[in-house]
């Protein structure tokens, strides 16, 4: 079944229970496959059969709950939809902060002169505060009620509406209260400070989910607003960024940001690309080289050819990906939820209860007061932002060290990572081998040159690395290329086909020969350890190429790293049994397999999975495929323009095995803020509601007023996103 994957900015909601109902309806819908709403990005995300119905029927599935929704701008960037979503944030916390301020100011006064004031004054300042900055709460419950949703601003409506009501009753009519044994207690200033109070949280709330989302904010902000491009009969001209055609020819002078992704067709430069990478060594760059639309030219002016524009670019892909990953829920998240969509008709059934409990025992200003804290103290928004937050907070935070993590799935997945599977070519090499020696066979009547030729042939056709540096060899040798037909390949073995009417294998022994592979000789110094690549022409081995991939400098570290987290580290290489030794014993890997084909990674994955091992396998991207699908993390290396951001669940942009441990570092410290939002956002619904609802008062006089409970409320929610917050600044090594 094709699908499609839209993202629907939804209005309204303000806790756990608005995002349930919004998510339980979108669910329920035709052709839908998943749906996940961020109460932290206000948006949904819909996987769904396009055949089943046009998606203008999801937005109306949101507003037949009560909740505002809209189709993305159409032709819209992600960096464009998200600027529109943070200039709404920025509208809603000025609003608040406003509305709180307001309402502060004149709950204070009440309070302060409710003595001196008559009552019909309090209770028309009371009404305005309602009617004013107060309002918004009770047309969000009316709305809910016409869909039958039932959300915090239910809970907040009901209990600032009965207390209001009940002082309206006994300013107005003193004498019934007196008759039937009613206190004539006022509570126009808690009803005041009730909605004063929630809003300094709303306030504050969305100040900090602002603070959450600044790493997407940060990559909006990357992108100048207009490309230096040569046009036909002129020099250049300035442009906006929106004008940029794939193939336009577009200058940068030093000091200027890079506009668009592109190669570089002469100049050069040095390049700070420390905001995708973390890196903060500027890149070098010359004819030839890619560019990333977002980073600094630090120094020399660069020409260049521009590829990959608008959506398609490098910044918008990891901003997408960044979005759909902070979007993406955590299975952790799912008991929240369950509780989430019952939550608020049992406060409502536990209120009623009180009430009743108290006018029972021969209190009935008594009951009214408990009634209304225990609507009011109950806060399904800690729960809804528990999980989420620390979720946005982690992977904003991986993305500023160049590490791409793809949802609250991932992320909770890689917290239980026990073993580390690294393929070799590319993750703990640099992944750019050279050919070093040239062994002719004996009995060959070949020259090297030729044989290099016919081997360049077939591996120009390749794209694994070592194909690449034969063909690099060739080259280097001014060895005329030649052209390769019927061209094969296997992976994890080599490559076959005609040149020049010969039949010619390019691989590893086993592969050419039939054999298996020989020991490798000796390590080459400093680290460097030889690979053997066999040439056979017409059934005849003629040459043996030995090839070096120097370690990585931080590969060892990357080792370490990892068995301090306790977890174990294996290698995996196509090499045979001599050189995968050295590797390892380089790298202080203490177990490692050779001479594996792809489907040898994939059969080692799961051999671990068996027997019950969480397992991250790191790769390519491209050869590992099957073993990065198969792991419980896959880990995808990468490196600027080149990274593979469709692969696996994480990806590192700075081509650092170190990273592979600051990830799952990171993992483990989000998982555990997750834990303890959550244990918070239940204890204290456990704990508060109780106390609100009276039963500590007959034993120890202890009880809870509304406004105490408002207050309490709001510090909840704020407490959870605080928490989160603390992910930003927390050390990792």
């Amino acid at each position: 079944m094709a699908s499609d994957r839209i993202t629907i900015p939804v209005g309204g909601m303000t806790c756990a229970a608005c995002q349930t109902a919004v998510q339980n309806a979108l669910r329920r819908e035709p052709g839908v496959s998943d749906a996940s709403v961020s109460l932290m990005l206000r948006s949904a995300t819909v996987t769904f059969d396009p055949a089943a119905g046009a998606p203008s029927r999801l937005v109306e599935a949101i507003r037949k709950t009560g909740y505002e929704a809209e189709l993305p701008a159409p032709g819209a960037s992600e960096m464009e939809a998200q600027a529109a979503r943070d200039r709404d944030a920025a509208r809603e916390y000025q609003e608040l902060k406003y509305k709180a301020a307001w309402s502060l100011a004149v709950a204070g006064a009440l309070m302060a002169a409710s003595h001196w004031i008559p009552s019909s004054v309090q209770m028309a300042v009371a009404a305005a505060v309602m009617l004013g900055p107060g309002r918004m709460f009770y047309t969000r419950a009316l709305a809910g009620l016409r869909h039958r949703v039932l959300d915090m601003s239910t809970l907040i409506s009901l209990g600032t509406g009965v207390a209001f009501a009940y002082s309206a009753g006994a300013t107005l009519a003193p004498a019934f209260f007196r008759v039937h044994g009613l206190g004539g207690e006022l509570y126009y200033e808690a009803v005041a400070t009730i909605l004063a109070l929630v809003l300094l949280g709303r306030a504050l709330e969305a100040r900090a989910r602002q603070q959450a989302t600044t790493a997407l904010r940060a990559l909006a902000d990357l992108r100048p607003k207009t490309a230096r491009i040569e046009r036909e009969g002129e020099d250049t001209v300035d442009v906006p960024l929106s004008d940029v055609r794939a193939g336009d020819v577009v200058r940068v002078r030093p000091g200027e940001r890079v506009p668009v992704d592109g190669v570089v067709l002469s100049g050069t430069g040095s390049v700070d690309e420390s905001m995708l990478t973390g890196e903060p060594v500027p890149v070098a760059k010359t004819t030839g080289d890619s560019l990333i639309g977002g980073t600094i030219n630090r120094a020399g002016a660069l020409r260049y050819r521009a590829t990959s524009i608008g959506a398609e670019s490098v910044l918008a892909r990891i901003g997408r990906m960044m979005r759909e990953a902070q979007a993406e829920r955590a299975p952790i998240q799912d008991l929240a939820d369950r509780i989430s969509g019952v939550f608020v008709p049992i406060v409502l059934g536990v209120a009623g209860l009180t009430f009743l409990a108290w006018a029972v025992w021969g209190a009935p200003a008594r009951a009214a007061s408990m009634a209304i804290a225990v609507l009011i103290i109950a806060c399904p928004c800690a729960m809804g932002l528990a999980v989420p937050t620390a979720v946005m907070v982690a992977t904003g935070r991986a993305a500023r060290l160049g590490i791409l993590i793809k949802g609250g799935d991932a992320l909770q997945r890689a917290s239980r990572v026990t073993h580390v599977l690294f393929d070799k070519t590319g993750t703990v090499t640099e992944g750019r081998p050279t050919v070093v020696e040239v062994t002719l066979a004996p009995e060959t009547n070949l020259a090297a040159d030729r044989i290099l030729a016919l081997a360049a042939a077939v591996e120009a056709l390749s794209e694994h690395p070592l194909a690449e540096a034969v063909v690099r060899k060739a080259r280097a040798a001014g060895v005329s290329m030649l052209e390769a037909k019927e061209f094969r390949s296997v992976p994890g073995g080599g490559a076959e086909a005609l040149v020049d009417g010969a039949a010619v294998r390019v691989g590893s022994r086993a592969y050419v020969e039939g054999a298996a592979e020989v020991p490798a000789g000796p390590a080459e110094p400093s680290g460097q350890t030889l690979s053997r690549v066999y040439v056979n022409v017409e059934g005849k081995t003629v040459a043996i190429l030995g090839l070096v991939d120097p370690l990585r400098d931080t590969a060892k570290d990357a080792v370490a790293g990892l068995v301090s987290l306790g977890i174990d580290v294996a290698l995996l290489t196509g090499d045979n049994e001599g050189t995968a030794a050295e590797i390892a014993r380089a790298l202080s890997i203490g177990r490692f397999v050779a001479g594996v084909r792809p489907e040898g990674k994939l059969a080692e994955v799961r051999r671990l999975q068996a027997e019950g091992k969480v397992v991250a396998m790191v790769g390519d991207g491209v050869n590992d495929a099957p073993a990065l699908a198969q792991a419980d993390v896959g880990i995808a290396m990468g490196g600027g323009a080149e990274v593979a951001l469709d692969a696996g669940d994480v990806g590192l942009l700075r081509n650092d095995p170190r990273d592979v441990a600051t990830a799952l570092a990171l993992s483990r410290r989000a998982m555990g803020t997750m834990k303890q939002n959550l244990f918070w956002a239940f204890a204290y619904n456990v704990l508060a509601i109780p106390i609100a609802a009276g039963v500590l008062f007959p034993a120890f006089g202890i009880a809870l007023s509304p406004v105490l409970a408002s207050a309490a409320m709001a510090l909840s929610s704020v407490s959870v996103v605080t928490n989160s917050l603390r992910l930003r600044g927390v050390r990792l090594a």
